[in-house]
């Protein structure tokens, strides 16, 4: 498909400069969106695409960061996901005080999934649903994103160091997504402004949003 879309000199760029020439052409995924194939493509490859391009555009341009990234949207996507540690627990966790809470009792593995959940969470909600966070925010005094940065960061960080982080070999990719977690976060953001909810039910509360949260990105606030 992708040689398909990048057309007569794909197959050339390919054989000459790799595959992950092709994938970062941004043209090419224009090309892929403006044609319709992105339903037709294989959904790895579509979400790797996205989080590739748009911490791209934030100056990112770790590929194992934006594959574990896209492993993360595709994984909690699925029905119920986002909200257990593991996908056959019955056990779930809508807010992240209540990993927090589980986490005073975690030892050894268990600990280590909570603390990796705690990233993954905090990015999955204040990385797509920023409007959401937003709303609640200005309405009933709920933590604003800075506070989901924070968390999020910390659960990758700590994990980052247990052993068993270094026994699988997720030790880099966890602190690299702890010490860019903002960052990351902000790439979501644009990705979901854009193209999973373009049409917001307060465009003032979003443009607000994005001010507030460029300037304290510029300012290392976050």
């Amino acid at each position: 498909m992708l040689l398909s879309i990048a057309g007569p000199g794909g197959e050339e760029r390919l054989r000459t400069e790799g595959i992950d020439a092709l994938l970062d052409d941004a043209a090419l995924v224009r090309t892929l969106l403006q044609r319709g194939g992105i339903s037709a493509a294989p959904a790895p490859l579509v979400f790797y695409l996205l989080v590739r391009h748009a911490l791209l555009a934030r100056e990112i341009s770790d590929r194992r960061l934006a594959d574990y990234i896209a492993a993360l949207l595709l994984e909690f996507g699925k029905a119920g996901r986002a909200h257990r540690i593991e996908a056959w627990e019955d056990q779930q966790f809508f807010y992240l005080a209540d990993i927090l809470t589980e986490l005073e009792q975690a030892r050894g593995e268990r600990e280590f999934l909570l603390r990796v959940h705690l990233g993954n969470f905090a990015l999955w909600l204040a990385g797509l649903f920023p409007d959401h966070i937003t709303h609640r925010v200005q309405r009933r005094g709920a933590p604003p994103l800075t506070y989901y940065d924070e968390l999020g960061a910390s659960g990758f960080r700590s994990a980052a160091g247990m052993e068993i982080a270094l026994r699988h070999d997720l030790g880099d990719v966890l602190l690299r997504a702890s010490d860019q977690f903002s960052t990351v976060r902000s790439a979501l953001n644009s990705l979901s402004d854009a193209l999973f909810f373009p049409q917001p039910t307060d465009t003032v509360d979003r443009l607000l949003r994005e001010v507030k949260d460029s300037f304290e990105r510029g300012h290392g606030s976050a």
